[in-house]
């Protein structure tokens, strides 16, 4: 019989994996015509963040990188840098996890979004070392804006919607992760 805790876990690595088709869907959707629209928010590094950081072993480095890589491809930005730029920064949430289970969410949310930051000018730094076109800084800039405004939302439906709540000490004791 298979422990229920094992299916639980790779019921949300694939969810995680159904959500970034999904989203992945609904980016390629020709929805908005023209041009001057506000960027949608990337859905894919909420969910990867907001997991990470209740759940770590929900979300792990392969699938993240495979993920993010794929989408690197489908999206048609430089193969490999963004995907290696979250996975730098999903490493390093997962790192500070032990720490932020007491955190407000306000302390969280600003956590998640000076990493977001971090991501945006280090990848903006790397196509500028290359001399490879760029979108401008104001859309990147909404971009990024709208991914944080979102992570709230995010939060709640994985919190709410699929029940993926902070590790508890006792629960992080008996599933041996590090306090």
């Amino acid at each position: 019989m298979v422990d229920p805790r094992t299916v639980r876990l790779w019921s949300f690595r694939a969810g995680f994996l159904g959500i970034a088709i999904l989203a992945s869907f609904f980016y390629l959707l020709p929805l908005r015509v023209g041009s001057g629209h506000w960027p949608g928010p990337d859905l894919i590094l909420a969910f990867a963040f907001a997991w990470v950081m209740r759940r770590p072993d929900y979300v792990p480095v392969f699938l993240v990188a495979l993920v993010m890589l794929i989408a690197d491809f489908i999206f048609l930005r430089p193969p490999g840098l963004w995907a290696a730029l979250t996975v730098v920064a999903l490493e390093f949430l997962r790192g500070r996890e032990p720490t932020s289970r007491d955190m407000p969410f306000a302390v969280e949310w600003a956590m998640v979004g000076a990493v977001m930051l971090a991501m945006a000018l280090m990848y903006r730094l790397c196509l500028a070392i290359f001399m490879v076109d760029q979108t401008s800084l104001g859309l990147a800039i909404l971009g990024q804006m709208s991914t944080l405004l979102s992570y709230p939302v995010v939060v709640a439906l994985s919190h709410y919607g699929l029940g993926i709540a902070k590790i508890s000490p006792s629960e992080a004791d008996e599933m041996r992760y590090v306090r």
